[in-house]
């Protein structure tokens, strides 16, 4: 990021998105260390004698964006629980229509915010259109039917480029391809309410009208992207079709030829007698009945055979989606908040934490292009691949604990190690405020962006 780059994102604090590529991975705000990691290797290039403050000024940290977030998580909980069909436990009442309209509208707020907050990014609509269009790395063709959807909301992290060997000719041949892939990807569906489906039979339906899903997948190619959205249906490619057609084609000729012909001839025959065509009646003998009973009978194998061959394919297919989709599948509905808040905190402790590090460790104040620069380099040594580092996000939780001094405008430094635990432990002092109203509410000290 340049340094203009980087004052801006400061002041309007915006979220980069990865521009996708074939050939090189696209720089991503994801850190792909661990929060331990992180500050391990922050102490690491400290003196000895700092190392156990600074490891102490980590933990102090951890907890006070830990409670902020243990908030966030239970609105998203209270937000879900109209439309949480195995939620456990008694309710006052049921939520009535704009009761429900308003805790959807929150849970979606909270979900995005929760999401962004773990470095995920929002796909947008020529995101989504580009995936349906692009050739499938599975065997498969899939349609999705967003007529029965209200809203979708589709989130990914970790996009890198992987290279896979994929089989040819049943498996004779193999050919190496490039294909971006996520990480992870985030889906969030609310269907239709019940009035759309008037005069449709629901018990055949795979949702409830009304009802949500959330769900969170792993190692998601983007050409596939569409087998992780609801109400999928399997189809198949146009390859898959000539290979039931060609041969049923062949065979069906085959069988019409040795089995049906000469009694086809004869029910011809007897048929224009009927209708006053022919004059000469048709005598037909019992072997001719035999032969005719018979043909019809290979017939209707014949038939059944490609009946059997069509579902046997189709569930072949089937079989295939959900293999791919039971080992990318992370988790569901209320647990993915559970996730998605871990991910977050790790997120947050990160950049709060390598911010801290350079801004205390440099000789003088930096800007926030300097900051940002030292950190990706730093990341980028370590990690092999670029990093875009959200530095304004870093800067910003340290100001709302008051780590950070600003001698000159736009320039900015670190409080010492011990400044810095006295001041988050009158911060975790003053969270819970009883001559305020609000009280308790971790989100009066560090708010979620």
């Amino acid at each position: 990021m340049s340094g203009e780059q980087a004052d801006a994102s400061l002041r309007a604090a915006p979220r980069n998105q990865a521009d996708a590529s074939l050939r090189a991975a696209p720089r991503s705000t994801f850190i792909p260390f661990r929060r331990s990691e992180v500050v391990a290797m922050c102490a690491d290039e400290l003196p000895e004698a700092e190392r156990g403050s600074f490891l102490g000024f980590a933990t102090m940290l951890n907890s006070l964006i830990h409670h902020r977030f243990h908030a966030h998580i239970e609105a998203l909980k209270d937000a879900y629980h109209p439309f949480n069909a195995e939620a456990l436990g008694r309710t006052r009442a049921e939520a009535n229509g704009d009761e429900r309209l308003a805790a959807r509208r929150r849970l979606e707020e909270e979900l995005a915010a929760l999401a962004v907050a773990a470095n995920f990014t929002e796909l947008d609509v020529s995101e989504l259109d580009r995936a349906f269009t692009e050739h499938s790395l599975l065997k498969v063709r899939l349609a999705v039917d967003m007529d029965v959807i209200d809203k979708v909301m589709v989130f990914r992290r970790g996009e890198s480029v992987r290279v896979e060997r994929v089989p040819l000719l049943f498996g004779l041949l193999r050919r190496t391809v490039e294909f971006p892939n996520y990480a992870r990807v985030l889906v969030y569906a609310a269907f239709k309410d019940a009035e759309h489906f008037a005069g449709v039979n629901t018990d055949r339906l795979a949702f409830r009208p009304g009802s949500m899903i959330i769900k969170l997948f792993q190692n998601v190619p983007r050409n596939d992207l569409e087998m992780v959205l609801p109400n999928v249906k399997v189809g198949m490619r146009r390859v898959d079709k000539l290979l039931i057609g060609v041969p049923a084609f062949v065979s069906g000729a085959i069988v019409v030829a040795t089995k049906l012909l000469a009694p086809l001839g004869l029910l011809l025959l007897l048929l224009a007698f009927w209708l006053g065509i022919r004059d000469e009646p048709v005598i037909i003998g019992q072997t001719a009945l035999v032969s005719t009973g018979a043909g019809l009978v290979a017939f209707g194998a014949f038939l059944m055979r490609q009946v059997t061959k069509f579902m046997n394919r189709k569930i072949m297919f089937m079989k295939a989606l959900s293999e791919n989709l039971y080992f990318r599948n992370l988790d569901n509905d209320a647990g993915v908040f559970h996730h998605l808040l871990d991910a977050a905190e790790e997120a947050e402790a990160i950049e709060a934490v390598l911010a801290y590090h350079f801004l205390r460790v440099s000789p003088q104040p930096l800007t926030a292009a300097e900051l940002d620069r030292m950190v990706e380099d730093w990341l980028a040594r370590r990690l092999d691949a670029p990093v875009d580092f959200e530095v304004a996000d870093g800067l910003r939780k340290l100001r709302e604990l008051s780590l950070v001094t600003e001698d000159e405008p736009g320039r900015f430094g670190a409080v010492g190690l011990d400044e810095a635990k006295r001041r988050m432990d009158h911060a975790w002092d003053t969270v819970f405020d009883y001559n305020n109203p609000v009280c308790g509410d971790p989100r009066q000290t560090l708010s979620v962006q």
